[in-house]
């Protein structure tokens, strides 16, 4: 069975997605961005926190942790601050280390986001 997810405490989709699909005991998020955060436009840092915290809502909706998380792609803008971002990251991570792709792109859907990260949560049980 598929279980596509919005939820009520994260920005609506700007679009025909949804922010999460749960299959097979897995959970995939949609691309999350700090756009209409207070984070919007700030620093790569200042932009993951406001992801994770999203990301977070979700975890919690779900039953899950971070420490179940499997996989990120995250999309930056710049390199420039790749270093605060691996800090922010190693933070919300505890420990538990996910795989990963960091990708740099040209752009992404506003000049204001400067990343967007999508995620691979592994449903226990």
């Amino acid at each position: 069975m598929v279980i596509r997810k919005n939820y009520p405490t994260l920005p609506a989709p700007a679009g025909p997605y949804s922010v999460s699909v749960r299959h097979n005991g897995t959970l995939y998020l949609s691309g999350m961005t700090a756009f209409d955060t207070p984070a919007q436009g700030k620093d790569i840092a200042k932009q993951a926190e406001a992801i994770f915290e999203q990301v977070k809502r979700v975890t919690q909706a779900e039953g899950i942790t971070m420490r179940d998380l499997i996989k990120v792609t995250i999309f930056v803008t710049s390199m420039d601050e790749v270093g605060a971002l691996r800090e922010v990251l190693s933070k919300h991570y505890d420990g538990a280390y996910p795989a990963s792709s960091l990708v740099r792109v040209a752009g992404l859907f506003s000049p204001e986001v400067n990343i967007e990260i999508e995620a691979v949560f592994a449903i226990p049980g």
